[in-house]
């Protein structure tokens, strides 16, 4: 059994969310998947129609026993759901897990915390997460990208963007149907993660860096507005 851990200093990042889009994710790809709380501030979902479970790890004895027996059992993949401001669970839950990532959000709040996160854990990596689709602030989002410092770099991901649809995923009762916009975006996000298990964080290649990913993208859409351009003209 493997453990992905999503955690991070700072509240508000998508940790939450993150870790049922990965856990309906690896469902729809046949997985048995289990969705760990550890968040006190927060209370169990329902067991509901989604295709995982979910296991209640708000105390500490709870939190090592359960990720201890999920690793025991063969075929299982753990997520485990983090909270804001705890860093000595967060080192804990690191010594437990395979793959950790940090979630984080487009503002210089988020940045800061993400790279003091990413210095105390030498292991993790940051993952842009909710990231903006709208072409005016995922322009302006690049830019904070770059700012991240250069040695940093390369442990920071490929982007998960917003998906408004992902909401519904923490509904009290989820609708027996969920968007194929919404399954489709979870299958993607699992088969990323699971490819980076497969392989190791240390083998990921610089072409899936988020600076990198986010400049192919940035050139594809000018690629586009160049064209819708000149076809305007011709109209014209």
């Amino acid at each position: 059994m493997k453990v992905i851990s999503i955690l991070g200093s700072k509240g508000g990042c998508g940790k939450t969310t993150l870790s049922h889009m990965l856990c309906y994710g690896l469902g729809l790809l046949g997985h048995r998947a289990a969705f760990v709380m550890t968040d006190i501030g927060r209370e169990p979902p329902p067991q509901g129609k989604l295709p995982y479970v979910h296991a209640d790890a708000r105390n500490a004895d709870a939190r090592e026993k359960i990720i201890s027996a999920l690793k025991s059992r063969e075929g299982w993949i753990g997520v485990v759901d983090g909270g804001a401001n705890r860093p000595t669970v967060d080192l804990d839950v690191c010594r437990l897990s395979d793959l950790v990532l940090l979630p984080f959000r487009d503002s210089q709040e988020d940045l800061r915390v993400v790279c003091r996160d990413l210095e105390r854990l030498p292991s993790a990596l940051a993952l842009p997460s909710q990231w903006p689709t709208n072409p005016w602030q995922y322009k302006a989002s690049i830019r904070l990208l770059e700012s991240f410092p250069e040695h940093l770099r390369h442990r920071v991901l490929a982007p998960v963007f917003a998906i408004s649809a992902s909401k519904l995923l923490l509904q009290d009762e989820p609708a027996e149907r969920l968007p194929t916009s919404l399954n489709n975006a979870c299958r993607a996000v699992a088969r990323y993660f699971l490819a980076i298990l497969e392989h190791g964080p240390e083998a990921i290649p610089a072409e899936q860096t988020a600076l990198a990913a986010a400049r192919r993208i940035e050139r594809i859409v000018a690629a586009r507005e160049e064209k819708n351009s000149r076809v305007g003209l011709h109209m014209a």
